[in-house]
C-alpha cells in the first residue's frame, strides 16, 4: 500500500503560523446547511405527494443531496480537528492512515457526485429522446440499480491508490490530502513516481469526460424541448374550436415541467464545470509541464472541486417552484400550465409526463 506523502504539505507535525480555520469552518457550516435544508424540502415535497411514486428524476435528486451530505460531513470535521490540534493529517493518527482516509472520501465522493449529476442529464436526454424505451425500461426501480453501481465503480477506482496506482498525499497548509498532482524529487524510483502522477491525470480526464457528456445531455434535451414547442404550436394552429382542450393543457403542462428540469440541470451543470475545470487543467499541466510550480494553485483547485458539494444544496433550496416559474418567464418560455384546464391536464399526465415539483409546492 503507498503511504502518504508530504511533498505538499507541512513537514512538520504542527500547523504552519498563521493558519486559521475560518474558511473551512465557513464551507462546513454552509455544506451541512444547505444539505439539511435541500434534504428537508425534497423529503416535504415527497409527503405532498404520497400518492405517486416518486419519479427517476426526483429518486436521482434525493440520492445527490444525501452523497453531497456524507461527503461534507465525512471530511471537513477531520480538517476542523486538525486545527484546533494544530496537527497535520498525517500527526493525527499514526501511518497517516487519517489522510488516506481524507484523500479517499474526497475523490470518491467528488466522483460519485458528478456521476450522479450525468445519471440525472442522461435519464432527462432519455425521457424526451427516446420515450418509448423511457417508458418501457426505466422506472424509479431503475435508481436502485443505478445508485449502487455509481458507488461501487467510485470505489474502486479511488482505490487505485491503495492499491499502488496513484497516491494520496498531504497538501499545505497540512489540513488536506489528495491525489498526488507533482512528481515527487523524494522518490528515487522514477516509474513508480510516474504512475503516480498519471492517477491524476485519469481521475482529471474521466472529470472532463463526464462534463461534456452532461453538456451534450443537456443539449440533446434543449433540442427535443424546441422541437416538442413546434409540435405544440402545429397542433394549435390545425386544432378546432369543438375539440378537447386537456391534451393541449396536458402537453403545456409537460413542457413546463421539463423546462424546470433543464434550468436546474443547466445551473448544476455550469457549477460543476466552474468546479471540475480548475482541478482538470492542474492535473494536465503538472503532468506536461516540467518545471516546479506554487502549489498554491493546486490547493485553490482543490478547493473549487469541494465546493461542488456545497453549492449543488443551495440550488435545490433556491430554485423552489415560484422562482423557476419566473425564470420561465423572463427566458419568455410562456409554457405555464394556466389555462383553465391545466387542472384537468395535471390529473391526466401520463408516466412519461410527470415529474413532481423537486422540492415540492
Amino acid at each position: 500500500m503507498n503511504g502518504t506523502g508530504r511533498a505538499h504539505g507541512s513537514d512538520g507535525a504542527a500547523l504552519p503560523a498563521g493558519a486559521r480555520p475560518l474558511v473551512s469552518a465557513l464551507m462546513f457550516s454552509a455544506g451541512l446547511l444547505g444539505n439539511l435544508l435541500a434534504l428537508g424540502l425534497l423529503l416535504r415535497g415527497r409527503r405532498g405527494a404520497r400518492q405517486r411514486p416518486p419519479a427517476l428524476f426526483h429518486v436521482l435528486v434525493l440520492a445527490l443531496v444525501v452523497t453531497d451530505l456524507l461527503g461534507t460531513c465525512s471530511v471537513s470535521p477531520l480538517v476542523l480537528a486538525s486545527y484546533h490540534r494544530n496537527l497535520t493529517l498525517t500527526s493525527l493518527a499514526r501511518g497517516g492512515h487519517i489522510c488516506l482516509y481524507f484523500g479517499f472520501a474526497m475523490s470518491f465522493f467528488g466522483l460519485a457526485t458528478m456521476l450522479i449529476l450525468f445519471t440525472m442529464a442522461l435519464e432527462r436526454c432519455l425521457a424526451l429522446g427516446r420515450p418509448y424505451f423511457y417508458e418501457r425500461f426505466l422506472s424509479p426501480r431503475t435508481g436502485l440499480v443505478a445508485l449502487p453501481a455509481i458507488y461501487t465503480f467510485s470505489a474502486a477506482f479511488c482505490s487505485l491508490p491503495l492499491v499502488g496506482f496513484g497516491r494520496y498525499v498531504q497538501y499545505c497548509p497540512g489540513t488536506w490530502c489528495f491525489i498526488q498532482m507533482h512528481l515527487d524529487p523524494q522518490q528515487s524510483n522514477g516509474e513508480v513516481a510516474g504512475l503516480n502522477v498519471a492517477f491524476s491525470l485519469l481521475y482529471a480526464t474521466l472529470l472532463l469526460f463526464l462534463i461534456l457528456a452532461v453538456l451534450l445531455c443537456n443539449l440533446s434535451v434543449i433540442v427535443n424541448l424546441a422541437r416538442m414547442h413546434r409540435r405544440g404550436q402545429r397542433t394549435r394552429r390545425v386544432a378546432t374550436p369543438e375539440q378537447p382542450r386537456v391534451a393541449t393543457g396536458r402537453r403545456m403542462f409537460s413542457m413546463a415541467e421539463e423546462i424546470d428540469h433543464l434550468l436546474l440541470l443547466s445551473i448544476m451543470t455550469i457549477t460543476f464545470v466552474i468546479c471540475s475545470l480548475p482541478f482538470t487543467i492542474r492535473a494536465y499541466v503538472n503532468k506536461f509541464r516540467q518545471e516546479e510550480d506554487s502549489h498554491e494553485l493546486d490547493l485553490l483547485a482543490l478547493r473549487f472541486l469541494s465546493i461542488n458539494s456545497i453549492v449543488d444544496p443551495w440550488v435545490f433550496a433556491i430554485l423552489r417552484p415560484p422562482v423557476l416559474r419566473l425564470m420561465r418567464s423572463v427566458l419568455c418560455c410562456r409554457v405555464t400550465p394556466t389555462a383553465p384546464d391545466s387542472r384537468t391536464a395535471s390529473s391526466a399526465v401520463t408516466k412519461l409526463a410527470p415529474r413532481p415539483d423537486l422540492c415540492g409546492q
